[in-house]
């Protein structure tokens, strides 16, 4: 009996490693010498044999030596790592070094090459494939060595090998001579890969070529219908009577566009939205030429056109209202200036669409308008479009603003928010909002530039009309005049020393008419403040008896020297903040009562002064107890330790929400105007119907808002009680007007 010495892993595999080196070179095409019989024989297994010849059966001796050396698992997992470490090491490098024609040619070559290599190691590991693989039920080798293959190198070329192809497909219906036979080879690939399945082809090439393919022969198609219109007009120069030309025209477009036009425009692939989507400019003006020639052939493009902006607006909005759900993603702006931005963005595109596609054609431009309308007048957010537009104008306008832009980039988004503007229905809510911050902007000098805050004016009035903007010309007018005033108060002080008031004090006239609608209080004012107050009234009555001065504190600012134990610091302040520390010049502690007494202050602002003054960043009085929140009970004294590295500080006040009192404010102005409007229309009309009188209202109303009707019944009746309308006895539904 003749003894075998047990062969260890490392040394067969060893010997593996030289067969599997010198294939891989033959493959490479590197200088090697062909497989001779004994090295063959050292590697290859087979059934049978003789004694003599099986000791040089590498792979069969390190399957067949008895447990622990029977070392089939591990071969199995080393036949797959060598072709992993090949793949990983020549193959992958090769492909991504080329591109196009040349990256398809490496392609079939690196695929034929994998196959030779799978067959010879196939080969090489027969005896491990027929015993070890079929026993525990493995995927044989050559299976294995096909998905090492795909994982590996088909899924990341794939996409890149179908552009290719697709690319020449296309050359070569325009005309061009390609190499077919290369095709089908890289097509082979995606076949071959499937292991006797299409899902590789059909999934990553077919589908896209079908897809390809229609809006290749959508294109034509359109070519074809243009070649055949100017062959017809041949037929007529040639030997038809001119007479003809007409008819004959409109029965070729009747039967090439007309009669297959919605299933042609709805194609997936190839029509109109498609088209649309992937911004075909081209494809779009041959479309237009076409069926403008056709009669109502432009309409169904039309409500493509608008359904598509639609989308797209509504797709605008929900960004908007994730990104405010999300700040995290908010790093590039508020999602209303984003939002904003992005509308303008896409009013601008589709407005070249409708002016260089279809030539301006008026189905387009309404197409453009009425989708604008639907999807511009939506919330957003919480926030209607005309809180929105007057927002972002805001942004641009003020001081340290989020938008840093150039004078022309500021003009040119100006110019761009009122064109956005038509489309908002609530024009009179914009003008609201567009007040409130402009006055904030005017007020506390945070206008970055005057001359852009009369440029938009100057534009909203163009576009609106001059009722629109006579209240903003008028807070702009207040303003120049008001430094007029503060020249004169200051040398009438100058001229009257005993008006000496021991503090700099500048005044605002606001024409009341003017200006939004402000809360005064009858603040009682500290002695130092109350001097000023005093001087001015007797400075204006000296300009003018006939006007009532109404002081607005509530918009005052103050410049206070804090001085605490280790430096004085300037305290920038509202006047009510202001007003308040000034008592703690005699007080050491106060209660939350004695500071509403003697300031004569309501609770809701007492409670934001010194929650400002005590809660905040900034704690100039010490309270206590020492919660979070101000209550009527607290008690607070002054903290002289407060200090901060800056030498002026500003102590903002909380900002109260102005959109419910802005809408507010608003819907009164709409009943007033709904009154105006039913009383104009029935003064010139004398007699009108029910219906009809509603139309009108509607009618004149609409360019600033859009009234509800079931409010213009209100309004209606209240005007019947008011004696201004009446309605006939015999008729119900008409109303007479009463002189």
């Amino acid at each position: 009996m003749t003894e075998y010495k047990i062969l260890s892993l490392e040394e067969g595999w060893a010997q593996m490693e030289k067969g599997i080196t010198k294939l891989k070179r033959i493959l490479e095409g590197l200088p090697e010498t062909p497989f001779n019989s004994e090295e063959y024989m050292m590697l290859y297994t087979c059934d049978g044999g003789n004694s003599h010849t099986l000791k040089y059966r590498t792979i069969y001796n390190l399957c067949t030596q008895k447990p622990p050396h029977d070392y089939s698992e591990q071969l199995y997992k080393n036949y797959k790592q060598a072709i992993e470490d090949y793949i990983n090491s020549m193959v992958l490098p090769a492909l991504r070094d080329k591109h196009d024609e040349f990256m398809l040619k490496e392609l079939v070559k690196r695929w034929l090459n994998h196959k030779i290599m799978i067959r010879w190691l196939s080969r090489f590991f027969h005896y491990l494939n027929r015993y070890f693989v079929t026993r525990r039920s493995l995927p044989v080798l050559n299976d294995v060595g096909l998905s090492c293959f795909r994982d590996l190198v088909y899924e990341e070329f794939h996409v890149k090998a179908k552009d290719s192809v697709l690319a020449l497909i296309y050359a070569e219906r325009e005309g061009a001579q390609i190499d077919r036979t290369l095709l089908k080879n890289v097509l082979d690939v995606s076949i071959e890969i499937g292991m006797g399945r299409l899902t590789y082809y059909e999934s990553n090439f077919e589908e896209h070529f079908l897809s390809d393919t229609a809006a290749y022969y959508s294109t034509k198609a359109s070519s074809w219908c243009e070649e055949c219109l100017k062959k017809e007009k041949d037929r007529v120069t040639h030997y038809l009577h001119s007479s003809t030309e007409p008819k004959l025209v409109e029965e070729v477009q009747r039967e090439l566009l007309l009669v297959h036009e919605n299933q042609l425009l709805e194609k997936e692939n190839s029509g109109c939205r498609a088209l649309l989507r992937e911004d075909k400019v081209g494809d779009l003006c041959r479309m237009y030429r076409l069926y403008n020639k056709a009669t109502g052939g432009l309409e169904p493009i039309g409500n493509i056109l608008k359904q598509h902006i639609t989308e797209e607006g509504i797709a605008l909005i929900q960004q908007a209202e994730e990104a405010a759900n999300n700040k995290a993603e908010n790093a590039g702006g508020s999602h209303e200036q984003v939002f904003v931005r992005n509308v303008i963005e896409l009013h601008d595109k589709f407005m070249g669409y409708v002016n260089n596609c279809f030539e301006g054609h008026a189905v387009f431009q309404k197409a453009l308008k009425e989708a604008f309308d639907i999807f511009l007048n939506k919330g957003v957010a919480g926030s209607s479009s005309a809180e929105l537009l007057a927002t972002f104008c805001d942004n641009i306008l003020k001081k340290g603003g989020s938008e840093k832009l150039s004078d022309d980039a500021i003009e040119d988004s100006l110019e761009k928010m009122v064109k956005l503007l038509v489309f908002v229905s609530e024009k009179d809510l914009f003008a609201e909002f567009y007040r409130k911050k402009l006055s904030r902007r005017l007020l506390f000098d945070k206008s970055a530039n005057d001359d852009h805050e009369r440029s938009i004016i100057s534009k909203l009035k163009q576009q609106c009309g001059g009722q629109f903007t006579s209240k903003m010309e008028g807070m702009v007018t207040d303003l120049t005049l008001a430094k007029e005033n503060q020249a004169s108060f200051e040398e009438y002080l100058a001229q009257n020393s005993n008006k000496n008031l021991g503090l700099s004090m500048s005044v605002q006239i606001l024409t009341t008419g003017f200006w939004p609608s402000y809360k005064s209080s009858d603040l009682t004012l500290p002695v130092e403040m109350a001097r000023g107050v005093e001087a001015f009234k007797e400075f204006y009555q000296t300009k003018t008896k006939h006007r009532k001065l109404t002081w607005v504190f509530s918009l005052g600012s103050c410049i206070v020297n804090g001085k605490f134990s280790q430096k004085t610091i300037e305290l920038v302040l509202g006047t009510y903040q202001a007003a308040t520390l000034l008592l703690f010049n005699t007080s050491d502690n106060l209660s939350y009562t004695e500071i509403g007494t003697t300031l004569n202050l309501a609770d809701e602002d007492l409670t934001r002064v010194l929650q400002s003054l005590s809660c905040g960043k900034y704690k100039i009085l010490n309270k206590e107890p020492k919660t979070k929140t101000v209550s009527s009970t607290d008690t607070f004294a002054f903290n002289a330790s407060f200090t901060d590295k800056m030498r002026r500080i500003r102590i903002p006040l909380p900002q109260m929400d102005e959109r419910k009192k802005v809408v507010e404010d608003v819907g009164k102005d709409r009943m007033f105007a709904i009154d105006a409007a039913i009383v104009r229309i029935m003064k010139s009309r004398k007699v009108l119907g029910y219906q009809q009188l509603i139309t009108e209202t509607v009618e004149q109303l609409s360019r600033m808002f859009k009234p509800d009707i079931k409010q213009i019944k209100k309004r209606i009746e209240d005007l019947i009680t008011r004696d201004y309308l009446e309605r006939d006895k015999e008729n119900k539904q008409t109303f007479r007007y009463l002189a």
